[in-house]
């Protein structure tokens, strides 16, 4: 194999959008290498024989040249120690010429293990890769460690840092959001499908998903088109009911900063930030959010932001394309209105 390997990191059977972001990234990096483009995929009998066929449309659609279904009881369900060892024996025997995987909590923690067990840098949350060049080029070579130059976010998205790498085999996670996630402009590639059963001890067995609980139904705060996000200046738990109509009327989901979270006015589920989820909606709607730079993190995917503050000096309205510069309590609840007028809703 001498192809750019990617990690579709899944959930039962469902790419993540960061996995389909990391394989356009890779599609591009491929190209210019005069590469193949190869995805990785694990699961269990059960997984493959219930969504193989969709998991391998969606990496050809994606430009996938190969994918390598890795089939073992232990990959039945998700556990960062079998991934990480499954990933590291497919290295071992296909040599690809990269490793590339999201920045989702997934493909960073499969990833940070597959280079502990490579013994091997990572360097994460890129936002752009270039090769020196590629195989084709006379006076590379990448088996001997060329260098690549690398752009990724750093302290919590305040800045980008410019890094080479040099590494016999580059070990990269793609930051979310960092790239529409695009198909093939000329349609699906035919994949060729070749299954491997890694070797797996009982020792990865260590942590494993064994049950879920479902918080929320429907769309989640990584996938809404519309968000709507509160802040302390909500002012307390039931503050938010405004902003869950809002919400409901624009067929979003509510979001809140770390603030709130301490706060105990909602869940860790529903906060935007570094330490929560990253979004990347249609509109965000920063309701009484300051704006500090570990929120900004989660929400700078956001396609366009509209900030409703007090302060006109806040972080947030000075990052926001639109600014409205007035008491969200009486704001919010007259956008809800003016759409139910809209809509010839009763109130």
């Amino acid at each position: 194999m001498s192809g750019i390997a990617v990690l579709v990191d899944h959930d039962r059977g469902v790419p993540s959008g960061g996995a389909l972001e990391a394989l356009t990234v890779a599609r591009a990096l491929a190209a210019d290498l005069h590469a193949d483009l190869d995805a990785v995929i694990l699961g269990d009998d059960d997984l493959f024989d219930a969504h193989g066929a969709d998991l391998v449309a969606s990496c050809a659609a994606y430009g996938a040249a190969a994918v390598h279904c890795g089939r073992h009881p232990f990959l039945a369900d998700y556990g960062p120690d079998a991934w990480g060892a499954a990933l590291a024996r497919f290295v071992e025997t296909a040599a690809p010429l990269a490793v590339v995987a999201a920045s989702t909590d997934r493909g960073a923690e499969v990833m940070a293990q597959l280079a502990a067990r490579a013994d091997l840098p990572l360097v994460a949350n890129c936002v752009h890769v270039s090769p020196t060049g590629s195989p084709a080029d006379a006076s590379i070579d990448l088996a001997a460690g060329e260098a690549w130059h690398i752009t990724r976010i750093q302290w919590g998205g305040s800045l980008f840092e410019d890094v080479t790498l040099t590494s016999t085999l580059p070990l990269l996670t793609i930051a979310q959001h960092s790239i529409e996630a695009e198909p093939r402009e000329d349609g699906p590639l035919p994949s060729a499908v070749a299954d491997f059963e890694p070797d797996l001890g009982p020792e990865v067995q260590q942590t494993l998903v064994r049950d879920r609980v479902t918080l929320t139904e429907g769309i989640t705060l990584s996938t809404a088109p519309v968000v709507v996000s509160g802040g302390r200046g909500v002012g307390s738990a039931d503050g938010f009911a405004p902003l869950e109509e809002l919400a409901d009327l624009l067929g979003g989901r509510v979001g809140c900063s770390r603030a709130v979270t301490n706060n105990g006015w909602r869940s860790h589920a529903d906060q935007v930030g570094q330490t929560g989820t990253r979004i990347a909606p249609e509109i965000y709607i920063a309701c009484g959010i300051s704006g500090a730079i570990q929120h900004w993190v989660g929400a700078m995917g956001s396609k366009n932001i509209l900030a409703i503050n007090i302060d006109p000096e806040a972080n947030m309205v000075a990052k926001a394309g639109y600014a409205v510069i007035a008491d969200l309590h009486e704001v919010v609840p007259a956008i809800c209105d003016e759409i139910r007028r809209r809509r010839d809703r009763p109130s």
